[in-house]
């Protein structure tokens, strides 16, 4: 019987299925991504279980842990009920992904052994400094109003890769990990200890992303409910669903689309969006006190070399100078694109969350 492990967005998701072998990682045997707005986990799984066979454990990314889960976690029915009262902290991310641990369960009962693995893990033991909001204890961490940060098994495979590539680092040296896809982010870590992260208290802070506004003063969102006469949670949605690159270039173009666009919306977009990385880019490099490598990881950061171009630009002072051949050369895959002489390493990875679920589900299952 196969491991499973389910990687759910909002409307989308990867299946996929992992055979246990002995003293080594779980070998991936298939793949499944599935897109909608109307998904059905349970026609989903049963299909899915036809044609390989009911899974002998499941494991699943579950975007927000909260303070409580700081670790991957055998789910039984307490586990889900405390998930459950998570749900307001990610609305867009956690209802849907604990759909499919409902599913399952209904499927093949309690005793099939599911695994919730936390986005929000890896940024767990953050420094206080860069956990913490500027508020009084009864407005910030007594109500749950701190900087959780996300894309912790994206960030924290990448900064494996780069273990992989130079094991005379001692557990990696000092690394900024860039996540560059629908969203987006970046994170500052020290010998495999993340300093700090770009997204905070939700997915919404930080860098431009997809639909994201990123950054906004929190006084925005009082101004616009007064302004557009909506409710605070309909804005919140606005800035979800209806900002970010194509909020600014009024498109829903990618940006490798918006890079060879060259009318002065789609031009400012890109720039905003590059301007953003590049400015995080230089507060770490200043948190981390100088770093031996970047890595960028998802879909736009391993497949667009404009924008690695872009938001690396004007960093040759801090050691940052990509090879302009190299980096054009890299669409997809792995690859150093650092110049010969680059004091700082810039590599591009693969980065891949279903084989650690995997790795959670057969440690757990």
């Amino acid at each position: 019987m196969p491991l499973l492990t389910v990687n759910s967005g909002s409307t989308s998701v990867k299946l996929a299925l992992y055979a246990r072998r002995s003293g080594g990682a779980p070998e991936r045997l298939a793949a499944e991504p599935h897109s909608g707005a109307n998904l059905d986990p349970a026609a989903l799984l049963r299909e899915l279980a036809a044609r390989h066979g009911v899974p002998e454990a499941i494991a699943h990314r579950i975007v927000h842990g909260g303070t409580r889960f700081s670790q991957p976690t055998r789910i039984d029915a307490q586990v889900l009920a405390d998930l459950e009262q998570l749900g307001p902290l990610a609305p867009l991310h956690n209802p849907p992904a604990l759909r499919w641990v409902t599913a399952a369960r209904q499927l093949w009962g309690p005793q099939l052994p599911q695994v919730a693995v936390f986005d929000t893990a890896y940024f767990a033991s953050m420094p206080r400094v860069a956990a913490e909001y500027a508020l009084p204890a009864r407005l910030g961490t007594e109500r749950g109003v701190r900087r959780y940060g996300f894309h912790g098994l994206a960030h924290e495979g990448m900064w494996r890769h780069w273990c992989a590539c130079y094991p005379q680092l001692p557990r990696g040296g000092r690394l900024i990990t860039l996540q560059l896809g629908g969203g987006c982010s970046v994170a500052a870590i020290e010998r495999g200890q993340p300093l700090d992260t770009s997204m905070g208290f939700s997915p919404l802070e930080g860098l431009v992303m997809a639909t994201r506004c990123g950054d906004l003063d929190p006084a925005c969102v009082a101004y616009l409910e007064s302004q557009l006469r909506l409710s605070g949670e309909r804005v919140v949605e606005l800035l979800n669903h209806e900002a970010g690159l194509a909020g600014v270039s009024c498109s829903d173009a990618t940006p490798a689309a918006l890079l060879d666009d060259p009318a002065p919306q789609a031009q400012f977009a890109i720039e905003l969006y590059c301007y953003r990385i590049r400015k995080y880019l230089g507060a770490y490099l200043a948190v981390l006190q100088g770093c031996d490598g970047i890595v960028f990881g998802g879909g736009v950061g391993e497949h667009v070399p404009g924008v690695r171009a872009r938001a690396l630009s004007g960093l040759a002072f801090a050691g940052v100078v990509l090879d302009a051949a190299r980096n054009q050369a890299a669409r997809g895959g792995e690859a150093c694109i650092s110049a010969a002489e680059a004091a700082v390493k810039i590599h591009v990875a693969t980065v891949d969350e279903e084989s650690t679920l995997a790795a959670a589900a057969a440690a757990l299952g």
